[in-house]
């Protein structure tokens, strides 16, 4: 019998649609969490929902634009009227402008980034804190990357809003450790989804890290035991791509 150490939980997943999202969002059904999977792709989270429905786990898509409040304050309530509860949230909707330096890079492109992968964590944890909050308990993940610690030669928005998504979180770890409520940074390398190809050129595919090994520090972070604290965790390839 499957190991279910997160029976009864409540994950939200953003761009749970494909990639590093929906390994994370199968993973973590598979420890017997209900998931509620979020991205703009109705057919892709509805997949994915299919996929976790005939392991014998719970589901829900909900379509969501994650740069929009309304949007987001929407997935949160869906989650709870569905469930009843949120448990763990995970940031993983992201985009990535590359190829260029920074100067060239058109102002609407360097906007969506910084929007999707720094404004829309905001958004979800202010639409979720407070039901943590209340209950006194819960994880918040946000997954970032090595292009926030490292130079990434044209990708510096992309390396900017993962720098800034650092030092938001370890802030907001403290803001709610005294709820019991942890945050914890998943920054992984070169990871082999649709994202990369823009961003890793000549890179050897086959050496790079897979969407399943970020599912695994998720799911590490998620079970771990309730006195200890991850706040960050740093995943590199085996072998250099």
């Amino acid at each position: 019998m499957a190991e279910t150490p997160l029976q009864g939980q409540v994950s939200i997943v953003t761009g749970a649609s494909q990639g590093i999202g929906r390994a994370v969002a199968l993973r973590l059904a598979q420890l017997g969490s209900a998931v509620v999977v979020a991205a703009r792709n109705q057919a892709g989270l509805e997949a994915v929902v299919h996929e976790i429905e005939q392991s014998g786990g719970r589901a829900l898509a909900v379509r969501t634009d994650v740069r929009s409040p309304e949007a987001v304050a929407k997935l949160a309530a869906a989650a709870l009227q569905s469930f009843g509860r949120i448990d763990i949230l995970v940031n993983n909707a992201g985009i990535g402008h590359f190829g260029s330096p920074l100067h060239e890079m058109p102002p609407e492109a360097f906007a969506a980034t910084m929007e999707t992968n720094l404004g829309a964590v905001y958004l979800a944890i202010r639409a979720v804190a407070p039901h943590l909050i209340q209950r006194r308990c819960g994880h918040i993940i946000n997954i970032a990357s090595l292009a926030g610690h490292n130079p990434l030669p044209g990708g510096a928005a992309y390396a900017a809003s993962k720098a800034a998504l650092h030092g938001l979180s370890v802030s907001v770890a403290e803001e709610l450790r005294g709820y019991g409520i942890r945050v914890s940074l998943v920054c992984p390398g070169s990871v082999d989804t649709d994202l990369s190809p823009d961003l890793v050129g000549g890179k050897d595919r086959g050496k790079m890290l897979r969407p399943d090994d970020i599912a695994h520090v998720v799911a590490m972070l998620a079970t771990q035991t309730s006195q200890s604290f991850v706040s960050e965790v740093l995943i590199r390839p085996t072998l250099k791509p």
